[in-house]
């Protein structure tokens, strides 16, 4: 036997180890979770990042709303369930209606009202609180009834 030979088959065995090693079901599981795990975290990085958006405009429309209306307390726009109240009081609605917000399908009805309410108030057309429950549709209204003069 040569010497070359014999490298091989001193080397064959630990190359083959490393090669079941490397590509064992184990291993392609621990980075298969790895990938999910990542995926996952970057759909809830994504998600809280839509969210925090969405709510940062909301409570900025609510708010610029409240100050054009001179509704006091314009600042509780920011804090969740309370801007709800706040958004009554600008539509001058009775604070009762809260209730009507627990009830499926009757809460899409009385939130298009309020709606609706809070464009007459700031003198638009009504027809701009119909379109709240249009998605996409409803960020363009809600902006027209906090930032248009």
């Amino acid at each position: 036997m040569n010497w070359k030979h014999a490298l091989v088959r001193r080397l064959a065995w630990p190359l083959a180890l490393l090669i079941v090693l490397f590509s064992s079901p184990a291993a392609f599981a621990q980075d298969h979770q790895a990938r999910s795990a990542a995926a996952v975290g970057t759909a809830m990085l994504a998600f809280f990042v839509i969210f925090a958006f969405v709510y940062i405009f909301l409570a900025l429309a609510v708010q610029t709303i409240a100050q054009k209306t001179n509704t006091p307390n314009p600042w509780l726009a920011w804090i969740p369930i309370v801007n709800i109240i706040l958004l009554f009081n600008i539509a001058q609605k009775p604070l009762w209606w809260i209730l009507l917000f627990l009830i499926p399908i009757v809460n899409i009805v009385v939130s298009v009202i309020v709606w609706m309410a809070v464009a007459e108030v700031r003198h638009k057309p009504n027809w701009w609180g119909i379109l709240t429950i249009v998605p996409v549709v409803n960020f363009i209204a809600i902006g027209y009834l906090a930032w248009a003069d």
